[in-house]
């Protein structure tokens, strides 16, 4: 009895060993980075691991994950995709233009999917819309202007001069900085910039425009998102109003926004990274962009910063926040 009672103990043993063994041949490592923290790319983040969670990979279980941010700094940003890319993860999620920069030129190999990205191709993350044959796909949070601009003139019916705080350096920026001046004078409007190379350059550059613009339209950059409460105290002491493209920033004191949801948007991404877990080839997956907008509406720092909103626009909207 005591030999056949060992001998059902190996058989165990065995049987536990294999079960271990298909545990960890199902694990997947994804390694997620950000340049910075604010609410937008926060909800990303949080997005990707809740649709890696649907999918079945489970922080802790059968996921390994990792998230690093470069606080604002590139240099941390290239520091951060090299021990990534060291790690040899089975994906690389990189949030944000500057991030994804740095990862991409840190691997031709490992697998990278980015995410809340402008223009990838004018950031030279890929080469086209079409699948880059290469390690590189993603989602991107390209908004068309048209529309924001249309908002801009709900909000503020008279407005002829519309201000833009951005990073020069920053290239989704860049490019709506490129396209509002082609876009706003067929409107019979002008664009007025400031720079802000830094975080704390967004509320000396926002002050610069006092009295030269008649709204300030936000877009998704880094540097003004993460200081968008200097910014709304700017727009409420001079009385300028704030119009976002992201809808978190409408929490913040933008006065409305039509934009993403970056809660969706980091779905999406998550839903991507979950095809290349499963043995697709990100450069067999076509880059795609949000196509679900929502619009949120601020009445009360609507009336902080000078302007009443209509009753049909506070209708239409998908959140009024209070």
């Amino acid at each position: 009895m005591k030999q056949l009672s060992w001998a059902r103990m190996g058989t165990l043993a065995l049987a536990i060993s294999a079960i271990s063994g298909a545990y960890a041949a199902e694990t997947k490592s994804v390694a997620v980075t950000a340049i910075v923290e604010h609410p937008a790319l926060d909800a990303v983040r949080d997005g990707v691991k809740d649709a890696l969670k649907a999918a079945g990979y489970e922080e802790g279980k059968s996921l390994k994950w990792q998230y690093q941010s470069a606080q604002g700094n590139t240099g941390t940003a290239a520091q951060i995709a090299r021990k990534f890319v060291g790690d040899k993860p089975d994906a690389i999620v990189a949030i944000a233009t500057p991030s994804a920069q740095a990862v991409i030129a840190a691997t031709k190999t490992v697998p990278v999917v980015f995410s809340a990205v402008t223009d990838p191709v004018a950031a030279k993350l890929v080469a086209s819309w079409e699948p880059s044959k290469n390690n590189v796909t993603g989602v991107s949070d390209l908004l068309a202007l048209d529309k924001q601009m249309d908002l801009v003139k709900q909000v503020v019916p008279n407005a002829k001069r519309i201000g833009m705080v951005y990073n020069p350096g920053e290239a989704n920026s860049a490019v709506v900085v490129k396209e509002l001046q082609a876009l706003l004078p067929k409107m019979g409007w002008t664009l007025v910039t400031a720079a802000a190379p830094r975080s704390v350059d967004v509320s000396s550059a926002a002050r610069s425009l006092v009295g030269k613009v008649d709204v300030i339209y936000t877009n998704t950059d880094n540097n003004v998102v993460s200081a968008y409460e200097s910014l709304v105290k700017v727009g409420q002491d001079a009385k300028i109003p704030l119009v976002a493209s992201d809808t978190d920033s409408v929490k913040r004191g933008a006065v409305a926004a039509y934009g993403i949801n970056y809660r969706d948007l980091g779905e999406q991404t998550g839903r991507m990274v979950v095809r290349i877990l499963k043995g697709e080839k990100p450069g067999d997956i076509k880059p795609e962009v949000s196509t679900k907008m929502e619009l949120f509406v601020n009445p009360g720092a609507a009336e902080k910063q000078g302007v009443k909103l209509s009753d049909t626009l506070i209708k239409s909207a998908a959140q009024v926040v209070k």
